[in-house]
């Protein structure tokens, strides 16, 4: 499959017109909980020429292929990704920490990490994971039966948001990692039968809901959300990042 993304990132280089910086897996492959049929979530970061950024014409700033069965391919303008780093995108920081890396420039993602830790505003990307967390729990697991796998879409930004609060920096991308804040092994045993099964079934697969993780959810949830407002609200100077835009533009 690296073969057939990489042959759909140079087709999309040659008929946009643009330079592709860094491309990644994205979704719950890189997550690290994918199931047999997961597909291949790819976001990429591109540039134009330099003449493109001084016309009076405003060029798309996503580019992509329509989305199929197997493949959603997207990528974001190198000044819209800047633009969103500068608001602590939790996407994007995910992608810059992705442990599947399709291609990138020698230097561009490592610069960009470089950064993260001055620009990454608690507050806001808390904020972000906090309301993933809470809409997914709210609206997809209190029925009598749920999507298994839509308890790894609560898990994880729970934990990212609490990851933020307890640690003060930019939370890790992969859930392996992340679940070393949980401290009850009745809730890591219960994560690791979910895991096990959604390693064999298909996306659609729908469970009875756990009451153990659910229960774990509203308390780590509750205290998440008073503990948010807390948190320091960054706001940097944007003048490292319009030096890196120049940069790669002009490159």
């Amino acid at each position: 499959m690296k073969k057939t993304i990489l042959k759909k990132l140079l087709e999309l280089e040659q008929s946009e017109n643009i330079k592709v910086l860094y491309a990644c897996e994205s979704g719950s492959r890189a997550w690290g909980f994918a199931s047999p049929d997961s597909d291949f979530d790819v976001r990429f970061i591109y540039t134009r020429s330099a003449n493109d950024y001084l016309s009076i014409a405003n060029a798309p700033d996503t580019v992509g292929l329509p989305v199929d069965e197997v493949l959603d391919i997207g990528g974001w303008d190198i000044k819209k990704a800047l633009k969103l780093f500068l608001k602590s995108n939790g996407p994007l920081y995910e992608w810059l920490q992705s442990p599947i890396v399709y291609r990138q420039h020698p230097a561009f993602a490592s610069e960009m990490r470089a950064l993260m830790p001055n620009y990454f505003s608690l507050r806001s990307a808390a904020n972000h994971y906090l309301s993933m967390a809470y809409n997914t729990f709210r609206d997809d697991l209190q029925s009598d039966q749920v999507k298994m796998k839509r308890y790894f879409y609560a898990l994880r930004p729970v934990l990212a948001c609490s990851w933020i609060i307890e640690r003060q920096s930019v939370p890790p991308m992969e859930f392996e990692h992340l679940r070393v804040l949980i401290t009850d092994p009745k809730v890591q045993h219960s994560i690791d039968e979910l895991l096990a099964q959604k390693l064999l079934v298909d996306e659609k697969t729908m469970i009875a809901p756990v009451a153990l993780l659910n229960d774990w959810l509203t308390t780590t949830l509750s205290l998440c959300k008073e503990q948010v407002p807390t948190l320091p609200s960054l706001k940097p100077q944007i003048h490292e990042l319009d030096q890196l835009f120049r940069k790669y533009i002009m490159s």
